[in-house]
């Protein structure tokens, strides 16, 4: 009998955006794209990865939207945190309904509905095989939950950042949607990725992973089996660094 295939990251992190959780809507919840995704992550977990995971909130709240209609910067930043919360209990919620054991850890103080963000309590979960959600990114205005999830697969050593996006399937030379003659990369470095200002994540966040040498595969989340096929090391998407 053919022997399973062993993964090539032990532990990672996923990037979600808020906008997959609200199918093709793109705002609010969507409960059945999001049981599509608990499937996906938990199809990661089976293979033995341990599993953190990074939720956006541009479905509920962007705190830079909200600024723009006049409501004050800083408060719709934390606004836009209180949407990732959410969105990380409705992705707990779907996990645990499939027998997924997951703890959601904010970086604000949400005692009643999510445990305060530890890095060893969570490294601790992760080593027990559970899946941990951290919700309200940085804790901190201004920054995005690129940067969070930058700043959490590092303080968790995380052997990647598995970055699941909708519908585009890795990093072009310029819009495929726009350009028939867009050319995909199998593999970037950090610097080139920067030099050609390709936007893979938002600066801040790309520069930290450049200095913490932390991997990103950006690959389309809509593909059934995408996640678990990139832990696998396939050919999926784009690797960067």
């Amino acid at each position: 009998m053919a022997e399973a295939k062993q993964p090539r990251y032990k532990r990672v992190l996923v990037k979600l955006s808020g906008e997959a959780l609200a199918g093709e809507a793109r705002q609010g919840l969507d409960y059945p794209s999001i049981d599509t995704i608990a499937a996906e992550v938990a199809d990661l977990r089976a293979l033995g990865v341990e599993v953190a995971v990074v939720v956006g909130g541009g479905n509920l709240v962007r705190g830079r939207s909200a600024a723009d209609r006049g409501v004050e910067q800083v408060t719709g930043h934390y606004m836009g945190m209180l949407g990732t919360v959410i969105n990380s209990l409705a992705l707990q919620d779907s996990l645990e309904k499939i027998g997924v054991a997951t703890r959601v850890q904010s970086a604000l103080t949400i005692t009643a509905v999510a445990e305060p963000y530890i890095r060893r309590r969570a490294m601790r979960h992760l080593e027990k095989g559970r899946v941990v959600i951290f919700g309200a990114g940085t804790g901190n205005p201004y920054f995005t939950t690129d940067t969070a999830s930058a700043l959490r697969a590092s303080e968790i050593g995380a052997e990647a950042i598995l970055m699941a996006k909708n519908g585009t399937d890795g990093i072009y030379d310029k819009d495929p949607r726009q350009f028939p003659d867009a050319v995909k990369f199998d593999h970037i470095e950090y610097a080139d990725a920067i030099n050609r200002q390709l936007k893979v994540m938002d600066l801040t966040a790309f520069t930290f992973c450049m200095e913490n040498k932390m991997p990103i595969v950006v690959f389309d989340m809509k593909v059934s089996g995408n996640m678990a096929r990139v832990a696998l090391g396939e050919p999926i998407g784009t690797l960067v660094g």
